[in-house]
């Protein structure tokens, strides 16, 4: 006996129901009445024979059936995307400059460009890693045409595109961050992240010295994994080999680190604004915390 379907439509409604936490607001995301919403879920329920959803006060959380499907329905969105992607435009053809700083492209380019190149494969794209204010120039001058930046480095230039917590890093294998005066190694003074790490030391009145500088962010991860400098990284930049620091260790919290996407004034051609497009989504969905530097 052949297996049922999995419908789209159903798929889409249980991805708005675990992004919006709440069956109300996914009907008002998927343009649907809550009753609609909760007549497709219990038709999903009977076509898997499994629960979904238990109930938790108040609230409806996933099962664990629940969020294994919920893995599935996220890659059938996105295969269903792509393919009405590559029928709509499969002539699509131009070139794009894109700007980056080095640990971005190291994090990021790799998925986004996997997905855009098999629906885009006629789009060439060139590729500049330098600073998020260096890129911000460029973007400026008309230099790039898109660039994935540091939102603080850049103004209000931009568009937020993804949020990330900011860590404290150390080695596993040292206890560096218990000397007394705190080596660190951080970026550029124009970064923003050192800025909000030298505040931070500074309010908790430890004593610190900036021992690496350096825009790199593999020569400042190198510095770290060797066990001789504290540093701070977005979450999903944390390698393997590296320990973070919390309010355990006498280290607080940090601000967030913001991702923007910029845009050059008059570069709007249907290429760009296809990666563009292709960018915020990716970003928006993949789980970089769970799947990097594997």
């Amino acid at each position: 006996m052949p297996l049922p379907l999995l419908d789209s439509d159903h798929m889409k409604t249980l991805v708005a129901i675990a992004d919006t936490g709440s069956f109300t607001r996914a009907a008002s995301e998927v343009h649907k009445t809550q009753a609609a919403v909760s007549m497709q879920m219990r038709r999903l329920e009977e076509s898997i024979g499994r629960p979904l959803f238990a109930k938790a006060g108040r609230q409806n959380k996933l099962t664990p059936d629940g969020e294994r499907l919920l893995d599935y329905a996220r890659r059938i969105i996105h295969l269903n995307n792509e393919a009405m992607t590559v029928l709509k435009e499969p002539d699509l053809a131009g070139y794009v400059r894109i700007g980056t700083p080095d640990d971005y492209a190291e994090r990021f380019l790799p998925p986004i460009f996997a997905g855009f190149s098999r629906t885009h494969p006629m789009v060439e794209v060139e590729v500049i890693c330098e600073s998020s204010t260096s890129l911000m120039k460029r973007i400026t001058q008309g230099e790039l045409d898109l660039a994935i930046a540091t939102h603080n480095d850049c103004g209000p230039h931009g568009e937020v595109i993804r949020r990330e917590r900011l860590c404290w890093v150390t080695s596993p294998r040292h206890k560096v961050e218990e000397q007394k005066v705190i080596p660190l190694a951080l970026g550029p003074a124009s970064c923003s992240w050192r800025t909000d790490t030298t505040n931070a030391l500074d309010q908790m009145k430890r004593s610190y010295r900036v021992l690496y500088t350096s825009p790199s962010a593999a020569a400042l991860a190198a510095a770290v994994l060797s066990g001789l400098a504290v540093s701070v990284v977005p979450e999903s930049a944390v390698r393997p080999g590296m320990r973070q620091l919390g309010a355990d260790e006498g280290y607080p919290d940090l601000p967030h680190c913001d991702i923007a996407l910029l845009r050059a004034k008059g570069s709007s051609s249907t290429s760009v604004e296809a990666l563009a497009e292709h960018i915020v989504k990716s970003l928006n969905n993949l789980n970089f915390a769970s799947q990097m530097w594997v």
